[in-house]
């Protein structure tokens, strides 16, 4: 007769286990957020606080000294039919078209020119990423010195090459795209470098297969290189629409919004409403309306970044 042995497994020890690997994980998670959980609450309430109070200030008339007088609604409505914010939207809007663009591009060509075998390399790099790293502060002090209409060395050169001198940053007519341009110097190494670390990543197979199957320079680069840089192209894009939009240090070391408010930015009639005016629930709805603006323009690139393939957030 066959006997039969019944195999009891071992269920109380494998419950300890399991209750071991729990309080592990848990005292994980404990130390992770003991670290972690002070500065977490710091950065959220120095930005979700003043948020939530900067939009009821917006809904109210205060000037930052008497008690603030509920308008409901009332400051948005006005946005829409002031004309200095307006013509604020509308410079804002030209130096965004011109600057992001002309970011990617000059990032793209910089990078490929520095992604070559040449000597002193390395300091090229350095003097691109250089101005990127200075103040915006600087540049514009900078900036002042060498587009001066009297004795800057922009108009030297001019002089030397034959031509006018030009007024530069004193014209209301030049004023905006001489902005773009200082604006150029200063942000075009955060694209180079971007760009060029995606470049150092193409696989060489690809670029290898396409020569030998006789595509030129110009075919690698239309079919391979810029197909692979197309997720670094949206990030850069909405990297660069955000400072464009947000852009106020270089205005206010250049031009102050001059001449003729020719260079007045949303952030810097904002900055006027709130410090220069005392108006800061105007100015809060001004803000938020910025917020809003520059949230649909990021949403915006990132849809047709995914619909083009580029998933990059």
């Amino acid at each position: 007769m066959a006997v039969t042995f019944a195999v009891t497994p071992r269920t109380g020890s494998a419950a300890r286990s399991q209750r071991g690997r729990t309080r592990r994980r848990a005292r994980r998670n404990l130390t992770g957020w003991a670290f972690a959980g002070p500065a977490t609450a710091i950065v959220a309430g120095l930005s979700i606080f003043p948020a939530v109070w900067a939009f009821f200030i917006s809904r109210a008339k205060w000037n930052g000294i008497a008690p603030g007088v509920p308008v409901g609604w009332r400051n948005y409505e006005q946005l829409a039919r002031d004309p200095d914010m307006l013509a604020a939207a509308r410079h804002t809007l030209i130096l965004t078209v011109l600057f992001v663009p002309a970011s990617i591009v000059l990032g793209i060509l910089i990078a490929i020119a520095l992604n070559q075998r040449i000597r002193l390399l390395g300091f090229y790099r350095t003097c691109i990423f250089v101005p990127y790293v200075a103040s915006a502060a600087a540049t514009g002090i900078l900036a002042n010195f060498v587009f001066n209409p009297q004795f800057g060395a922009a108009n030297d050169i001019l002089r030397h090459l034959g031509i006018p001198a030009q007024q530069f940053l004193d014209s209301p007519h030049q004023a905006l795209y001489y902005v773009v341009v200082i604006a150029l110097w200063g942000e075009v190494g955060f694209t180079t470098v971007i760009y060029l670390a995606a470049l150092q990543d193409i696989p060489r197979e690809l670029v290898e297969a396409a020569v030998m199957d006789g595509a030129g320079r110009l075919r690698v680069f239309r079919h391979i290189t810029l197909p692979e840089l197309r997720p670094v192209t949206v990030f850069a894009a909405v990297w660069q629409t955000i400072t464009a939009m947000q852009m106020f240090d270089l205005i206010y070391t250049t031009t102050r919004g001059g001449p003729l408010n020719t260079t007045q930015t949303i952030v810097y009639y904002i900055y006027e409403l709130a410090f220069q005016t005392q108006r800061l629930g105007y100015g809060a709805a001004a803000a938020y309306l910025l917020f809003v603006v520059t949230l649909v323009l990021t949403l915006g690139v990132i849809w047709y970044g995914r619909r083009r393939g580029s998933e990059v957030f």
